[in-house]
């Protein structure tokens, strides 16, 4: 029997091995140098992080799968977990610009967008310029994003979706790369506008913050009681970054994984035959085909962050929770049961 046991195992790594040398044939020689260039800036990366960020290390692997992926991310944890030093200092040590937006009930879309302003010219006349707004930056933190209004919450679909912004009848082409990270407080709802299931669906992940350990939070107060902290040292220029972003495209993606993806999104659709039976009496609502997409892009954005020259099954489990749970409607049930769409995913995967 043991005999048997080993033979499978045997045959399982030489799959495994076919597997890997073939993506290795699929890509080109500079490409297997590039993921091996972007796997050492990450663990730079997160050596980088960690000089002020205390933990939230599974927090800082999606954002940089986000991130590379060029797709957008939700971050969500109560006050003072260091969502907007995360974000500000994630930029910093890639050299790009960042600008936060504080959403409040009454800011406006051109307070986003920026506007067209009269000005004098230096020849006497008087002409309308447009005065750019936070939007354009590399990485915008839309800080409590639910607190503005609809109106002002679509000022940020087109340049999520699109990669540029229209003021006026004018398109202005946002830098790139591009990421809107957006933060929600779970705690206090009142006087706010929940994100319509439309944006929702245009960011990639969910990242969930939670609270540091014992020793973490001990350390937090060490490093943020003294002095001054630390300047942090930029790893990639921006040519570097979007070589890498690149290159995660043409990560190679076995064809079982793609219908893997896709029987998992299709399982949290309580109408369309699919779903387990245990799931229908809590989901209202399942994940769109956009979050096939996320999926295949997230488990690649990953594959290549670890070294890998080919998406595996655990990638697209690894990055199913954050890509899933916000998808999710569920019914009044699972409220009442106080079970979470991450829990429901969780049990999917």
């Amino acid at each position: 029997m043991s005999g048997q046991v080993e033979a499978s195992q045997v045959q399982a790594t030489q799959a495994q091995t076919a597997q890997t040398g073939s993506a290795q044939r699929d890509l080109s020689g500079d490409d297997v140098n590039a993921i091996d260039r972007l796997q050492q800036a990450y663990a730079d990366l997160r050596a980088e992080l960690s000089r002020v960020i205390v933990g939230q290390s599974e927090a800082i692997e999606q954002l940089a799968i986000c991130f590379f992926a060029r797709r957008n991310a939700l971050l969500v944890g109560v006050p003072g977990l260091a969502k907007t030093l995360l974000v500000a200092k994630f930029a910093e040590t890639l050299s790009l610009s960042f600008s936060r937006i504080q959403f409040t009930p009454d800011l406006m879309p051109m307070d986003i967008t920026g506007t067209d302003i009269l000005q004098d010219t230096p020849e006497g006349r008087r002409e309308f310029q447009f005065v750019r707004g936070p939007i354009f930056a590399n990485v915008v933190l839309a800080d409590e994003i639910n607190r503005a209004p609809p109106k002002t919450q679509a000022a940020l679909l087109e340049a999520m979706q699109e990669g540029n912004v229209t003021v006026l009848g004018k398109e202005f082409a946002l830098p790139s790369p591009f990421m809107v990270l957006a933060t929600q407080n779970p705690v206090e709802q009142e006087g706010t506008y929940p994100l319509p299931e439309a944006q929702l669906d245009r960011f990639m992940s969910l990242i969930e913050l939670g609270y540091p350990s014992e020793a973490e939070e001990i350390e937090i107060a060490r490093m943020t009681t003294g002095e001054r902290q630390p300047v942090l040292e930029s790893l990639l220029s921006v040519e570097q970054i979007l070589s890498h972003q690149d290159v995660v495209r043409r990560v190679p993606v076995p064809d079982h994984l793609y219908e893997f993806a896709a029987k998992l999104v299709r399982q949290t659709r309580p109408d369309g035959g699919t779903a387990p039976d245990w799931l229908i009496p809590l989901v209202a609502w399942g994940a769109g085909p956009r979050a096939v997409q996320s999926l295949i892009l997230g488990a690649k954005s990953r594959a290549a962050l670890y070294g890998s020259y080919m998406v595996r099954q655990e990638d697209i489990l690894a990055v199913a929770p954050a890509v899933l749970s916000h998808r999710l409607v569920l019914t009044f049930a699972a409220q009442a049961e106080r079970i979470s769409a991450r829990e429901i995913v969780a049990r999917l995967v």
